[in-house]
């Protein structure tokens, strides 16, 4: 049996080297990812109440260019952001306090001045969040420093580290490295499990779940009235909120079940069942809100009805906006597709979706 690499706080803090790199760049790009299990509410330090479990997304990515250069004398961290080759000041602040947040575990980015160039394959304004492949793929460059300076780290250590420091610009981003399915969060069944960051989930996945496909359909493209952070923070003190996490818990052991033996029943009934839970929390809380839309309610009437009808495994989920997922197997995409163009887009914002599908994980650019 493999031994398990299990990982403390404390493994990841790296005490400062007198090494210094020459002026240099890494580039990665990192994948977005949708969760079947929902990760809302967490702890001081991005430490999530929950497991979640997600799928890798392929086509929806970030790509980051990380450049720095020693800078020894400045005393503050220097970061320039740019967004497709142009200066985006309104990205800067998250940044910043991501490297405010990693410092103490990679004390070395103190020594630099830095230029980060980032661009989405997937439209900005799309309503696809992009925190998580983005602070994936910053996540990675920066590991590709410390990888520089200490070259015996081994691939498992510069995985989790990198989705450790992910974790702390954006939750979600612990699952946007590696693939095709990841789980983040302690769990009893999987002892390789962390609250710190994603591992690969280990339990067996049936053929009928290896080519996955997401289309995301596009029913608001606007900015959320009330962001994943703010949520986050409301499930303090929310009323059912011990509830969600024990279903949440136990939706991970289902899940499993249905990934090992082929169950696309099962599979549906959990994942449809955990998207409109992450809403209803939403709805139920003080203060509460809304995020779905008309059209996204819609998407969902004509989804299930559709399903009925043909037998056709298609289901949806949600992530905390109004954009619908979209997912079903290999086996039934043209005849999903062809649903798609005649019934669910007059639903989208301008008739936009995405065509996405389960990938590998993050890959090195440069």
């Amino acid at each position: 049996m493999q031994k398990i690499l299990f990982l403390k706080t404390t493994d990841f803090i790296l005490h400062k080297t007198a090494a210094v790199l020459e002026p240099g760049s890494f580039s990665w790009k990192a994948p977005s990812n949708i969760a079947l299990v929902k990760y809302w509410g967490k702890s001081e330090g991005q430490i999530p109440k929950n497991t979640s479990i997600s799928f890798t997304l392929d086509a929806c990515a970030t790509h980051t260019k990380l450049s720095f250069s020693p800078d020894k004398e400045k005393e503050h961290i220097a970061i320039q952001v740019l967004y497709e080759g142009k200066v985006k000041e309104d990205f800067k602040p998250k940044i910043r306090q991501f490297f405010e947040r990693i410092t103490p575990y990679v004390p070395f980015v103190k020594d630099y001045a830095f230029v980060i160039d980032t661009r989405n394959t997937f439209p900005h304004s799309s309503g696809i969040a992009s925190s998580a492949s983005g602070m994936a793929a910053l996540a990675l460059c920066v590991m590709s420093m410390e990888k520089a300076l200490y070259p015996d780290m081994t691939s498992g250590y510069f995985y989790k580290k990198a989705s450790f420091l992910a974790r702390l610009g954006s939750g979600s981003a612990s699952r946007s490295l590696q693939g095709p399915v990841v789980l983040w969060g302690k769990h009893s069944s999987f002892p390789e499990s962390s609250d710190l960051y994603g591992v690969v989930y280990s339990g067996a996945i049936h053929r009928v779940f290896e080519k996955f496909h997401d289309t995301i359909l596009l029913v608001d493209k606007g900015q959320k009235t009330v962001s994943s952070s703010a949520g986050h923070a409301l499930m303090k003190g929310h009323p059912f909120a011990n509830q969600r996490f024990k279903q949440a818990r136990e939706n991970v052991q289902i899940l499993a079940k249905a990934l090992r033996e082929g169950d696309m029943e099962r599979f549906i009934r959990v994942v449809e069942s955990e998207a409109l839970t992450l809403h209803a929390m939403m709805l139920t809380g003080i203060p509460n809100y809304i995020l779905m839309q008309p059209e996204t309610l819609a998407i969902i009437q004509s989804i299930r009805k559709y399903r009925t009808k043909t037998g056709i495994p298609v289901l949806f989920t949600l992530d905390a906006g109004a954009n619908v997922h979209l997912l079903y197997p290999e086996n039934v995409k043209l005849e999903v597709n062809r649903f798609i163009s005649e019934d669910l887009q007059k639903y989208c914002e301008n008739g936009q979706y995405i065509h996405d599908r389960t990938g590998k994980g993050a890959v090195q650019l440069l």
